[in-house]
């Protein structure tokens, strides 16, 4: 089975064309091909499959590394765009794509960045009613004896937001690992960790749900974002530093959609006996 190596600034990815060849897949496997010292090594599997509407042009399917299928990755999607171009799957500007959820729209730069179109970003009683407060942003969850102040945002896939003042010293994988399986959160939750320099500028660190801290989360960088937005902290235009590079991310507000561009790599391909 032929697959492909890529990265979205340090987001790693084995991606699988399933519409040319036979797929074998399993959670079991997908654990011993991201080992990193034994298998492939990635952060989620991405697969590529012909859709099953016609309003698509593509399919696409987003595993973590321990196996469990999941909503939504935004540097995932920016890599499943480049994947199309590289082996030729379309030679289309623009692709629409179908991921567990929703519609998402990929658009491929004249400066070979991607572009994605995330659709609207969902604030408030996200999988949460029971921290839900009116005319508020903000939830407060009792965690270590104490109460912490944070957002909640879906794009897809869901996100807790947690504004710090130092970056370097956020308690990354502490809270994480704590929340991710939380209670709280039926399925889950990502949990990201902002630092605003300006309006235009924020820092983030992001422990994602099943991977724990990645070099970069796109999805985390358009929660923030958005939350930053609704808030009145942040403007529509705004620079997402993250371990693995840059991403920009804009929103004009409610009712509109929000827009993540940003680079892909290919780093190269392989195949593997099953």
């Amino acid at each position: 089975m032929y697959f492909s190596k890529m990265h979205g600034l340090g987001n790693d990815f084995m991606v699988i064309n399933g519409i040319d060849q036979k797929i074998v897949i399993s959670s079991l496997l997908i654990k011993q091909w991201s080992n990193r010292h034994t298998g492939i090594g990635f952060d989620q599997l991405l697969l590529v499959e012909k859709p099953k509407d016609p309003e698509y042009d593509f399919n696409y399917r987003i595993f973590n590394s321990n196996g469990n299928e999941v909503e939504q990755c935004g540097n995932g999607a920016r890599c499943f765009g480049l994947f199309l171009l590289i082996k030729k799957l379309t030679n289309k500007k623009s692709v629409t794509v179908r991921t567990m959820k929703k519609k998402i729209i990929i658009n491929f730069m004249p400066d070979n960045t991607v572009q994605v179109n995330m659709n609207e970003p969902i604030l408030k009683k996200v999988q949460t009613p029971s921290l839900y407060k009116k005319n508020s942003n903000n939830f407060s969850i009792q965690l270590l004896n104490n109460n912490l102040v944070c957002g909640i945002v879906c794009m897809g896939n869901p996100h807790c937001i947690i504004k710090v003042e130092c970056i370097k010293n956020a308690p990354v994988k502490k809270i994480g690992k704590i929340l991710e399986k939380d209670g709280i959160f039926p399925n889950g939750i990502n949990v990201s960790f902002m630092k605003i320099i300006n309006k235009n500028h924020i820092k983030l660190r992001v422990y994602e749900r099943d991977v724990g801290e990645t070099q970069s989360c796109g999805t985390g960088a358009c929660a923030a974002v958005s939350l930053g937005i609704a808030q009145r902290v942040l403007s529509c235009n705004v620079q997402v530093d993250l371990i693995g590079g840059t991403l920009m991310i804009k929103w004009n507000g409610f009712k509109h959609p929000l827009y993540m561009t940003g680079p892909a790599t290919h780093v190269y391909d392989g195949f593997i006996y099953i």
